[in-house]
């Protein structure tokens, strides 16, 4: 899949269009970028009709191509070293969305299985613990 980032681009917008190939998945923005492993916290989110332009100051028009055997921490990687932007990937489990910390190692398409199966089981999942809800 590609995504086409430039000024005008909302955040939303790229969070929809990765939400369409990955369902159960989904990418926040935030205002710093964390460490390998760590989480990011709730209060340093970037709202989502915020336009990039808004977010960053130098010109921007580039196109991220996403693999599903890409890895979680290489995307966010993407996302930082390409354009400035921290990211935080996240997997779903149950009704909670969990921030895929220790599982950065796996590719978008295991993380999007995993979350795929426990649904499709239609049992109350449980929060895989190397993982992590959102930090207050």
């Amino acid at each position: 899949m590609e995504i086409h980032i430039n000024k005008t681009k909302t955040i939303n917008s790229i969070q929809e269009e990765f939400q369409k190939h990955f369902p159960y998945l989904k990418i926040e923005f935030y205002t710093h970028a964390h460490s390998q492993g760590e989480g990011s916290s709730k209060k340093s989110t970037l709202n989502s009709n915020l336009t990039i332009g808004a977010v960053l100051k130098h010109e921007l028009s580039e196109i991220i191509k996403i693999d599903e055997l890409m890895k979680v921490a290489e995307l966010e990687g993407v996302f930082a070293k390409n354009f400035g932007l921290s990211i935080q990937v996240f997997r779903k489990s149950g009704n909670l969305w969990l921030q895929t910390t220790t599982t950065d190692n796996w590719t978008l398409a295991e993380q999007n299985q995993i979350a795929a199966e426990q649904y499709e089981k239609n049992e109350e999942a449980m929060p895989d613990p190397m993982d992590r809800q959102e930090l207050e």
